[in-house]
């Protein structure tokens, strides 16, 4: 079974709804790809979460779309906001990008999302969600998710 954003919110719906809430508080978000050398190379992107998958919609030949058809890990930080309250926390989501080039499927995201066309378009398949807050301002709470495994939990003084 390939871990998409729909595997995820099975396994766990409240840790879910957290980060699509974090996710949808700002437009842009942090994106983190590999360049060719292997170095990391961060820009903005928007997401979209649509249809239990968690999708990429990029300008054609952007040079995260290159980098991410040469290879498909990611790191997905979401805008932390303005000052440092973090409200909510920090979340981040790692996998892998998959280019979508099924025609039909392209059409339903540009139906819903409404792109510039023409787009590169990217379903992602999870390898981690981790969030990252401060609780009764003692604890610094980390929760790790990853396919196949129970979510963890670590608090630290």
């Amino acid at each position: 079974m390939t871990p998409n954003w729909a595997t995820f919110v099975t396994a766990e719906p409240e840790l879910a709804g957290i980060v699509e809430k974090r996710f949808g508080a700002y437009t842009h978000h942090v994106l983190a790809t590999l360049r060719r050398d292997g170095s990391p190379r961060t820009t903005g992107l928007e997401v979209r979460f649509l249809d239990g998958e968690l999708w990429f919609g990029m300008m054609p030949d952007s040079v995260k779309a290159v980098d991410l058809r040469r290879d498909p890990r990611f790191a997905l930080q979401a805008n932390p906001g303005e000052g440092t309250g973090m409200g909510g926390g920090d979340v981040r989501i790692g996998g892998r990008a998959i280019e979508v080039d099924d025609a039909r499927t392209m059409v339903r995201y540009a139906e819903e999302v409404e792109p510039p066309e023409p787009f590169h378009l990217f379903r992602t398949e999870l390898t981690e969600v981790v969030r990252t807050y401060v609780e009764d301002d003692t604890y610094l709470v980390v929760q790790v998710w990853k396919p196949g495994a129970p979510l963890r939990t670590i608090k630290r003084t």
